[in-house]
């Protein structure tokens, strides 16, 4: 395995800008998610890092050794793929293997038979191996897709949003299987996505990208408590972090150049009005068995807004009723969208 650097690169296409003065440290080991929306740069950023792309301006290193300028076949990464882009005609045993056969590797089938084996038992595809691609469920066919990437033992594995096409509870089987299997092989690993339950439950650290500027890394907890900005903290959180006008809470205190309040739904405190007379309406309510989420409008009229908070399934609310909020841990924020230190 190994650790890679990006040093002040960037990636022009013609006169949009990709990638503009990337610098990113990752170590050995670690699972590093970039995130971000469509166009913030975040697939050409795994494409410059295995070769597919030259970097206009900066430097790539890969273990120490500066690879800006090197093939793609010489720097030893992996990609996997949104689509599973497997080879139809052959068993899942025969495309697992079929990086180990290639010239550069020249595995005897010993060897190869006992690789193949390990990772499909690793992926829980070990019964599977028989079978063609085409039989395979979507599920299935990712497995491989990440079986046949890692087989090699690649020194970096590129991820491109390798879970989004398939539903909801194949992604959330895979992230666990992925994580799990990232943990035991102790691979390195560069992976991109614009969903943030991905990024929360796979990142060792997180890497939020706009409009190709690197905006702020760290951990899911700094990233989701201590985001640099409203930019990045929308990016996290569902559903997304409230944010307020100043105006609108003239009783809050606030430091000093505050503009607007950010709370996230757990931060918010909602109880029946003492004599009916709240700050704030019930406007309606989403019953999602373990919790609810309290859809409100706060503030005077005229100046309404609108929030989401998280409240127990036995709160005794009902659509219309006045509320009072508190607001607990709320983040602040500049005109220029920065986060104000409390």
């Amino acid at each position: 395995m190994a650790e890679f650097r990006f040093e002040s690169v960037d990636k022009h296409f013609g006169s949009t800008r990709a990638v503009t003065k990337l610098s990113l440290d990752v170590a050995d080991g670690e699972f590093v998610v970039l995130l971000g929306p469509t166009g913030a740069g975040k697939t050409t950023t795994l494409r410059l890092l295995a070769g597919l792309e030259r970097a206009d301006a900066g430097y790539i290193f890969i273990g120490g050794v500066d690879v800006t300028r090197e093939p793609p076949a010489t720097r030893d990464v992996t990609f996997v793929f949104q689509q599973y882009s497997l080879y139809p005609h052959l068993s899942v045993f025969d495309n697992l293997a079929f990086p180990l056969r290639s010239p550069a590797r020249r595995w005897d089938e010993a060897r190869i038979d006992a690789k193949v084996h390990e990772v499909a038992t690793l992926l829980h595809i070990e019964d599977k191996l028989a079978n063609r691609a085409t039989q395979l469920s979507g599920g299935q066919m990712q497995r491989v897709a990440i079986g046949r990437a890692l087989v090699r033992e690649p020194r970096i594995a590129l991820m491109d949003e390798p879970l989004s096409s398939l539903d909801a509870k194949l992604r959330a089987e895979l992230r666990v299987e992925l994580k799990r299997i990232q943990r035991e092989l102790g691979t390195t690993v560069l992976y991109v996505t614009h969903d943030q339950t991905e990024a929360m439950t796979l990142a060792t650290r997180i890497g939020v990208l706009e409009r190709g500027r690197l905006v702020q890394i760290g951990t899911p907890r700094d990233i989701y408590e201590r985001p640099h900005n409203t930019y990045v903290a929308t990016r996290l959180g569902s559903p997304s972090i409230n944010l307020l006008p100043r105006a609108l809470l003239p009783a809050l205190r606030v430091p000093e150049g505050t503009t607007t309040i950010g709370a996230r739904t757990e931060h918010l405190r909602v109880r029946p009005a003492a004599n009916g007379a709240g700050i704030g309406r019930v406007r309606w309510i989403e019953h999602l068995g373990d919790a609810n989420h309290l859809h409100l409008r706060v503030g005077p009229a005229g100046a309404e807004a609108d929030v989401v908070s998280l409240g127990a399934p036995g709160m005794p609310l009902a659509v219309g009723e006045e509320v009072d909020v508190d607001f607990v841990a709320p983040l602040f924020f500049d005109a220029a969208g920065q986060r104000v230190a409390p």
